[in-house]
């Protein structure tokens, strides 16, 4: 059974970081690309970051560039996102997705077939 484990959610104080982690079972990762998402409290899912099966070439949102990394470890069958400099607006549920073939339209959750349960993020003093 193909599955999707995040963790590494919490409350953390502005300008602090987290590293949250996907781990995928039942199928090989290496073969599909990964993106994040993430849902703020009554608003849309929204994708924050997005990495191919090789772990060569990623994107990111505006919002989220030059303080989010998002990264892979293959053999170990996880993705990451690393947060840092974490603002009050970056507070909300995240997901891992994966699929075979996206490409540039990452950012659009309705391409993305398979979720992870999410973990909480919470930024606030």
């Amino acid at each position: 059974q193909a599955l999707l484990v995040e963790s590494g959610g919490g409350l953390v104080q502005p300008g602090g970081s987290l590293r949250l982690s996907c781990v995928a079972s039942g199928f090989a990762l290496e073969d599909y690309e990964v993106a994040w998402f993430r849902q703020a409290p009554g608003k849309e899912r929204e994708g924050i970051s997005y990495i191919n099966s090789f772990g060569d070439f990623t994107d990111y949102a505006d919002s989220v560039k030059g303080r989010f990394t998002i990264s892979r470890d293959n053999a170990r069958y996880t993705v990451y996102l690393q947060m840092n400099n974490l603002k009050p607006e970056d507070t909300g549920v995240y997901y891992c997705a994966t699929s075979l073939l996206v490409g540039s339209s990452w950012s659009e959750a309705a391409d993305w077939p398979s979720w992870g349960q999410g973990t909480r993020v919470t930024v606030s003093s």
